[in-house]
């Protein structure tokens, strides 16, 4: 029998998941991380991006997230975010809208801390819009 780890993934607006996983691979800050079972204790700050749950069987399962925290401990990996959706509920025209709106509040340089804010929700938008990609790219092989 093939190990196994605990997952459990949580927004600020609900438990997106929490079950038995082959493998887990997260946006890290420096590039993707892929965590298996019995993987040493780790604590890093995530980025938006997708979030992929290997499975014994079936299909993967993905998610978006803006960003979080992840955590390994020996038989149990957390992801706490801020936003999460799963694959079902990502909307290509929503992220596209957002990602045009940001940019269209970025043109006011004026005041810093609103360009700030639309900067990083323009990245956020072009990170979920990345994950659409990649996933149509994966159902379509």
């Amino acid at each position: 029998m093939a190990a196994t780890m605990k997952v459990d993934i949580v927004s600020a607006e609900e438990s997106l998941y929490s079950g038995e996983a082959e493998m887990l691979f997260a946006p890290a800050t420096l590039g993707e991380i892929g965590i298996a079972p019995r993987h040493t204790p780790l604590i890093t700050s995530l980025v938006a991006g997708e979030l992929r749950i290997k499975h014994l069987e079936g299909p993967d399962e993905s998610m978006f997230i803006t960003g979080g925290i992840l955590e390994v401990q020996p038989h149990l990996v957390t992801v706490l975010s801020d936003v999460a959706k799963r694959e079902k509920d990502l909307d290509e025209n929503a992220a596209q809208q957002a990602k045009e709106r940001a940019a269209q509040a970025m043109q006011d340089t004026s005041d810093k801390i609103n360009y700030a804010k639309a900067q990083a929700e323009f990245m956020t938008a072009i990170a979920e819009l990345r994950t659409i990609e990649k996933l149509k790219s994966r159902k379509s092989k």
